[in-house]
Parts: C-alpha cells; structure tokens; sequence
C-alpha cells in the first residue's frame, strides 16, 4: 500500500494527477460531495444555532468506505479538492467523513493539473481554511432555507410542485421584466439618408464608397423633398482628415467572460462551455476555470512573451498586466489560461475540447500582444445646392497586432459597423454621383437575453459567483420558468426613397423582425411566480439585497463577519415574512379576461391551469361544462389577444370531429393530430407535418401516404453516411451540397473529397481545420498567413 493518499473529486482528475506522482502516491476520487443536506425540514437546526445536519448518500457509502480503507492505511492523507470554496467545504467533508483531524490533515491546492504545480503543493501543504468552508456552508443553508420556506408558499397559491431559489428567482425576474419591456416598446421611425459616390483611386480605377447624411428624417414627405432639392447636384470634398487611434486586446478570460464568449463564437450553452472546461483543466491543458480574476502570473507572462516573439515576432510582443475589478475577486489566483502557451491547438477526438481551447488560447496570447494601429479616415462630401454634409468613414490597419490573433465578439451584431477603403480623397476634388437613398428605419426594443449575455448582466449587478452562473442557469430551465425557444418574427413593411438619374422614386420593401433564436424567454408560470413573489417577497427579489448577500458570503470567506450571524439576520425578517404571507397572500394564476365569445356570449379567458396555460370558454347554462384549451407554442397568457384564443379554442371543437384513423399503411393505422408543431400524421410511432395547403379536416389516407412516402425520401437523399462510434457526426446533403454535421457545427467537404467515402477520422480531421473565424473590422488589410499550429505535447 501507498504511503501517501491524494483524494480529489473526479477520476479524470486522479489520473492526470497519478501521471505526475511516484509509486509512493496512490490517488483516489470522491466523485465529487459526498455528504449534503437530507431533504427533508430537519436539514437545518434552526432553533440550534442554523446548525445542518449532513447525511452521506446510498450512492456514496460504498466510496467512503473504500477511502475510510485507504486512509487508514496511509501514512499521509493530502486533500487535493478545487482550490475554491466549494472544494474547500467537500475537503472539509472528506476530513469529517473519514475522521481526520482537521487542525493537521493536509490539505493541497493548485491553479493548474501540471507536474510543477503538483509537486508545489505537496512541497506547501496547508490546512482546511474553515472560513471558506464557512462561506460555502452559509450559501448552501441560506439557500435551502429560502427553498424550503418559500416552495410550500407557491403550492399553496399558485401551483402544485413549485420551487423558489434565491438567486434563481431574480434570475427569472430580469427575464421576465425584459420580455415586458419588448412588449410596451413603442415603436417610432426615421429615415436615414446615404449617398453613394464614385471617385478614382492612385491607381486610376474607380472605387464606389458611402457617404450617410447625420441627420435624420421623421416623416417621409420631408425626405422626399430632401432628395428633390439634390436632383442635378455637384459634389465636391469640402475636407479629408485622417485619425490614428489604437485598439487594445481584452483581458484574459474569466469564467463569466469565457461562458460569454464561447456563447458568441462557438454557439455553445453555458453548461457546454463549463463541462468542456472542466475535462480540459482535469487533463491539464487550463488552469482551473471557476475565477473571477482576470491576472496572470509571473511565469505565464514570460511564456506568452517567449511564444508570442517566436510565432509573430517581437514587434508583436506587449506585456500587460491586468488588475481584477470585482472586489470580491476571491474564486482563484489566475486567469483561465493554456498550462503550456507553446500549445497552440489540441489534437483531441473532441471537437468541443478542441475549439475551446483555442479561444482560450488565442485570448491569452492576444492579451499579452501589441496594440492594432488603426487609421481613420473621416471626408465630408457637400453639395453644391444645400449646406448639408455627408459624412464618408474608412478604415485602414496599419499594424495588425493582436488582431493577427484575436478579436473580441459583442452581443450586439449592429455594434461592429463594417467600415472599409474610401479612395484616396482631396480636398476640392469632385466625386461622381450614383444615387441616394432614404430608407426608413424603426427603433428597436432592448434585447433578449441569451444565456451569456444573462451571466454578464448578473455579473454587472453583483449576484451569483463563477461557480453559481452555470447551475442558476440550468436550474430556471428545468423548472419551467424559462425556456430556451426561438421567436417567429412579424412581417413589416418600409418605405425606400431612391434619387438616382434626376428622378426620385419611392418603393415599399418588406423585413420580418422580432424573431430571435436561442434567446431566453419566461415562460407563463414563470411570469406568475415572479409577480407573487415581487408582491409578497420583495425583498428576496430585490438585486441590490441579493448582490448584499453575495458580499457578506465574501466576508465570511476572509473572516469578517461570524456566518451563524449573518443567516439569523436573514432568516428572522424572513421567516415572519413567509407567515404573513402563507396566511394573507391571495391566490394567483396570472388569469385575464379577454371578452366574450361573439357567436355565442360566453365569456373567454386564460389563466395557469394544472397542466399549464390555457384558454376557458366558460359555461352560461347550467349542465354545460366550461371548454378548455391548452395555449399554443409561442402564445402567452400576457400577450394572447380574444381572435388568438377563440381559434385554439374552435381548432380544439375541430380536431374533437377528427376520424380516429384515416386509414391504413404497410399494416398500420394513420391517425392525424396536431400537436405544439402545428398538425401531423403518426404512423407506426412517427410523425409527419402536413405540408402548406393540406388541412385536417379534409385530409385523406392517400395525401397522408403521399406527405409520408416524400419525407422518407427526403430523409433518404439528405443521409449520406453516419458512425456507429460516434453519433454526432453525420456527412449529409444540403441545399449548397454534401456537409460534415457535427452537433450545431456544419462543416464544408473538399471538392476532391467523396462525402460517401470519407471516415470518422477524416471527418474530425476536417471540423478541426474549420476553425472560428476572427473578422476585424472592414477587411481592410489583406489576410497574412498564420504561423504554423503546433499539436500537443505527447
């Protein structure tokens, strides 16, 4: 047996760790907690001091008795658990479970899974640091108590089998005040005037360039007589100034900036993002990835340096230090950074690995390079009929610098304005006209959030920590207060003025707008939940006294404050809130009355249901029953006009009168229905959409074998090939030609590539190659080829 035992949470971890430790070192996983609160009303001792009573689950007794085992018969127990509160608490746990001795078990941390790190911190063990322990048990108490109090509340007036979170509800609350801010958004209009010019360059060619009037028209008539004035103008550059300006790289990451990050580039959820970090920081490629620190270290500032002057060249090289600008920047020492800047991409089987790893990188290398020396070049065009001015922008790079690697996405698509070449311009030359248009423009309402863009706002307002973001996240998903969908958009019309060959024209074009993918809207008992909680609980909603209550876990983290105190403080206020509002609270389901049905006079509403949201056709005679429908996907109790409700409600009367079966195919029954897709045939346990045209109420069994027979055909055309060894990889054919699918990842084939031939190695091979563009602004300079990739060390 191994004089020493090394116990960290997970397997992955154990085996990277073992790699770098003698024989004399046997490395065991607790599989993360191994002890947490029973559920039940006797976790927490109130009456005692808010003392929890811990249980070890069923499925954890068998791993603590085979570290009791090993324990016992080490010499030395190293506890090697994250380096941050929560690995902190399970060390803590460990130590209890297994009976050592607090005040001299070692306990071990390390930012990075590297050979030097972990022989570091064998060379500088410590103790368990009970103030972090403490933090991590006042959260998780605070946090259950909340829950448990609050959840019975909610079944009681709102609905069955509901829950409360303190960080989770006013999660929920920002998605919900945003969505009704969308809703009361007013729209207004203008019309915006560009100019579109010709004029030689140095070489004698002639280059097409923009010119945008600054201001802004409200009402048609008025821009149309704008463009009037101008028939038969002369355009002359009335002045050209060129500005040097600089731009500098963002900071490495941290966890909120990589979540949001790779959210941009990558398409990948928060949980994704933090999954995938964890295995690359468990194999050692990153430092550990829970951290709101944005420094870098000593000896991986010269790493960067020394990789950044060998694959750019020292012009590019530009050491900075960055400060972290949250106070209670406590989670981690480091950045999240590559363990080794030599490593410029991994040569893994998973893809996700792969590209993670590489944003991550090319954000720490960028970091530590030059700036981009940019120039600007503003001209200002007039006319000879007005005294008006239009304003022509270009940019041109002149040095590069960490663009070469990097550039940071935004949220917002229309913040990156695409400014490219103007031609060489001189004061009093004239510039050829080709046309100018006024088109209108409406405003638009705030976005909605996406996940990323949820964590920064969270972030902004000082609630949650790196560790918490990812599950608060998932948890307001798996309730139901919040669904991850996709808006259709509406259709809108616009007015297009065009003045080109002395004639002013006027078009009317049409935009969808509204819709929206991937973005986080409440749900129906989300929205119903929030209200009765802001009503009844307004406190536990409120951001400034949950950011409060972050702050104070950090202080009971550096032994400020005493963490028994802290919770007493909260939980009596609380308490006798819970009381008034148990016994007081009027019960709620967000219903509305929507009008009366005008064929025949009853009366239309929408209220939370037990099964969720839906339309009530109430009875007016007696012996009638009331009619009810579930509300359609996208449909919500706020917004659902009486026309949206009556039509669920008569499509609900419909399908009542549909056939049970149309008929029979391949000896199985076809039976139509509609369901949250819209309406369908089911045969043998599948189903197929109803094309444009076809209708339910008049479909037969012949179309429906027809609707059928063309999807498989369909299915059979787009599937080229799959593997048994990995699923989600698939060579489909497209609407532009054959194509790699690799989970949300479509990726081009090589024209001299066979689609039908190609294996699972060559098909990883080729997602690994297409790697996240990094556009700067305007494409001014021509591509440079990038330094050679280096593969993981062996």
């Amino acid at each position: 047996m191994a004089k020493n035992l090394v116990i960290v949470e997970s397997p992955a971890k154990a085996k990277t760790i073992k790699g770098f430790l003698g024989n004399d070192f046997e490395v065991k996983s607790s599989y993360g907690h191994i002890r947490d609160l029973p559920k039940s009303d006797k976790a927490i001792d109130v009456k005692n001091n808010f003392a929890p009573q811990y249980e070890i689950s069923e499925e954890k007794k068998s791993v603590v008795a085979d570290l009791k085992k090993a324990a016992k018969a080490a010499d030395v127990v190293w506890l090697a658990t994250d380096e941050d509160r929560e690995g902190e608490a399970i060390s803590w746990h460990l130590a209890e479970a297994l009976n050592l001795d607090v005040k001299k078990t070692n306990r071990i941390v390390f930012h990075e899974i590297t050979k030097s790190a972990i022989q570091n911190a064998i060379d500088n063990p410590r103790l368990i640091d009970m103030h972090l322990v403490d933090a991590q048990q006042a959260r998780r108490i605070l946090d259950r108590l909340v829950g448990f109090e609050l959840s019975p509340v909610l079944w009681r007036k709102v609905k069955s089998n509901l829950s409360a979170g303190r960080v989770q509800s006013v999660a929920v609350r920002l998605i919900v005040e945003r969505e009704r801010e969308i809703d009361k958004f007013s729209v207004t209009s203008n019309y915006r005037v560009a100019a579109y010019f010709n004029a030689p360059n140095d070489n004698g060619n002639q280059i097409s360039f923009k010119a945008e009037l600054p201001e802004k028209f409200k009402q048609e008539d008025d821009a149309k007589a704008f463009l009037e004035k101008l028939i038969g103008a002369i355009y002359t550059v009335k002045n050209v100034e060129k500005k040097p300006s600089t731009r500098t790289p963002s900071a490495p990451f941290t966890t909120s900036t990589l979540q949001q990050e790779a959210s941009r580039k990558l398409g990948s959820s928060v949980a994704q993002t933090m999954m995938t970090a964890q295995k690359l920081y468990e194999s050692g490629k990153i430092t550990y990835m829970r951290t709101d620190s944005v420094n870098l270290s000593d000896t991986a500032l010269n790493a960067a340096e020394k990789e950044i002057r060998k694959s750019f060249g020292d012009k590019y090289s530009q050491t900075r230090n960055f400060k972290t600008k949250s106070k209670g920047a406590q989670e981690a020492h480091e950045a999240i950074r590559p363990t080794d800047m030599s490593v410029q991409s991994l040569d893994s089987d998973d893809l996700r690995e792969n590209r993670l790893y590489e944003l991550i990188w090319k954000r720490t290398i960028a970091s530590q390079m030059a700036d981009a020396q940019i120039e600007k070049t503003v001209a200002t065009i007039i006319p000879d009929k007005t005294a008006d001015e239009f304003i022509a922008t270009g940019e041109v790079i002149m040095f590069d610098g960490f663009l070469k690697v990097y550039m940071e996405s935004t949220d917002d698509e229309d913040e990156e304005a695409k400014e490219g070449l103007l031609p060489q311009l001189k004061p009093g030359q004239k510039v050829s006209f080709e046309q100018m248009i006024a088109t209108q423009r409406f405003s638009k309402p705030l976005p909605r959030y996406t996940e990323a863009s949820l964590v920064k706002k969270l972030e902004a307002l000082g609630i949650g920590r790196p560790s918490t973001y990812a599950p608060t996240i998932s948890t307001i998903q798996k309730r139901g207060y919040v669904e991850k969908g996709n808006t259709t958009g509406k259709e809108r019309k616009f007015q297009v003025l065009t003045l080109v060959d002395d004639k002013v024209t006027v078009s009317t074009s049409k935009e969808f707008f509204g819709a929206d993918k991937g973005k986080l809207l409440p749900t129906d008992i989300g929205s119903v939940v929030t209200d009765f909680l802001v009503a009844n609980f307004e406190i536990i909603l409120d951001y400034n006294f949950t950011a409060e209550i972050e702050k104070e876990f950090d202080e009971i983290a550096e032994g400020v404050i005493n963490w028994t105190k802290m919770i007493k403080d909260f939980y009596d206020p609380f308490h006798k809130t819970v009381e008034t509002a148990g016994a007081n609270a009027e019960r709620v389901s967000g219903a509305r009355i929507l009008g009366t049905d005008p064929k025949s006079g009853k009366e239309v509403s929408v209220r939370i249901g037990r099964y969720g949201p839906l339309v009530q056709l109430k009875a007016d005679k007696e012996g009638e029953k009331d009619v009810y429908a579930s509300l359609e996907p996208g449909q919500r109790i706020e917004t659902i006009t009486l026309e949206e409700a009556l039509a669920i409600i008569n499509e609900k009367e419909n399908a009542a009168n549909l056939p049970s079966a149309l008929g029979t195919f391949e000896g199985h029954e076809i039976t139509p229905g509609k369901g949250r897709f819209g309406p369908f045939v089911k045969h043998n346990g599948k189903y197929y959409s109803l094309k444009k045209g076809d209708d339910l109420a008049t479909i037969d069994n012949k179309r429906a074998i027809e609707i059928i027979e063309a999807k498989r055909k369909a299915d059979a055309e787009k599937l080229i090939k799959t593997f048994d060894e990995n699923k989600e990889v698939q060579v489909l054919n497209g609407r532009y030609g054959p194509y790699i699918a690799f989970g949300k990842l479509n990726i081009k084939i090589p024209k001299d590539k066979d689609p039908g031939s190609l294996t699972l190695q060559e098909c990883l091979e080729l997602a690994n190659e297409q790697k996240p563009q990094t556009a700067t602004k305007g494409g001014s300079t021509p591509k440079k080829k990038a330094a050679p990739k280096k593969k993981a060390k062996k």
